[in-house]
């Protein structure tokens, strides 16, 4: 029998069930390696790294002892062999002693929590140096070409990211919001990955590894693609947005939030 946890099967921790939409996420959800540069320095070099919401790893520095968490059985199956298993466990209630790890990290992560200020302030509790959480911001989520097509998709992810502020009020200590630019090419598939490749979101697989659109009921998350089908194959969406096509990154939503303590690591 399934483990149940929170009243979602597989154990997810929060409000997506990862144990129907997570089957193919690694296939779609590859690290960006731009973006897991921007991640390495965040983390400073911690030799010990606490992984919280650890998914199959991405992100995952290799030249440190890394420690992952993970409550979804789904999820901790896709973690390739050559990482260590993840520990079944969520982030409201993790097994560790004050300040064991040099650093912990959680991508991608944070909105699924059941409770994300209790999640983070345990990460506070077990770290000793920088938390790094990368995330959207739930305010600039509506600003991305998506939301024309698909409007309770975006709205539903703006629903779900915690606020910046919320993020660094609970983590406490000296905090930095860095803006992350995504490339036109980004290997790690979230919505706005796609931002110069919008035929890729008529790839239902890849619409099953953004969560939000698992919120939008099958009939209109059907009319939304249709739409978007209609809007490439008329020319419509290059009309409007085609200079994205030729556009090295995209200042989207994307944020990389990093807390040290008062008188930690700087």
């Amino acid at each position: 029998m399934a483990e149940i946890r929170g009243g979602v099967a597989d154990g997810s921790a929060g409000d997506a069930d990862y144990g129907v939409i997570g089957g193919g996420y690694s296939d779609y959800r590859q690290p960006d390696p731009r973006i897991a540069r921007v991640l390495a320095d965040a983390l400073g070099g911690a030799r010990s790294v606490l992984n919280v919401g650890a998914g199959a790893g991405s992100y995952e520095p290799a030249d440190a002892e890394v420690v992952a968490v993970e409550p979804s059985a789904t999820m901790r199956a896709q973690r390739p062999a050559h990482l260590a298993p993840a520990i079944d466990a969520s982030a409201e209630q993790l097994p560790f002693d004050d300040d064991r790890f040099d650093a912990s990290m959680t991508t991608f992560s944070v909105h699924q929590w059941s409770d994300a200020a209790a999640g983070l302030r345990e990460m506070r509790r077990v770290t000793r140096g920088p938390v790094v959480v990368m995330t959207c911001d739930p305010a600039l989520v509506r600003d991305f070409w998506l939301y024309a097509y698909a409007p309770l998709v975006l709205d539903t992810e703006a629903r779900r990211y915690p606020a910046v502020e919320a993020i660094t009020a609970a983590l406490g200590g000296r905090c930095t919001v860095t803006p992350v630019p995504i490339p036109a090419d980004c290997t790690d598939g979230f919505n706005e990955a796609y931002y110069a490749r919008p035929e890729r979101l008529l790839d239902p697989g890849a619409r099953q590894a953004c969560s939000a659109w698992s919120f939008v009921p099958p009939e209109l998350a059907a009319r939304y693609t249709g739409d978007l089908r209609a809007a490439i194959g008329s020319g419509a969406w290059d009309a409007q947005y085609g200079a994205l096509r030729h556009q090295p990154y995209l200042d989207g939503s994307l944020v990389l939030i990093r807390s040290v303590p008062e008188h930690g690591t700087p």
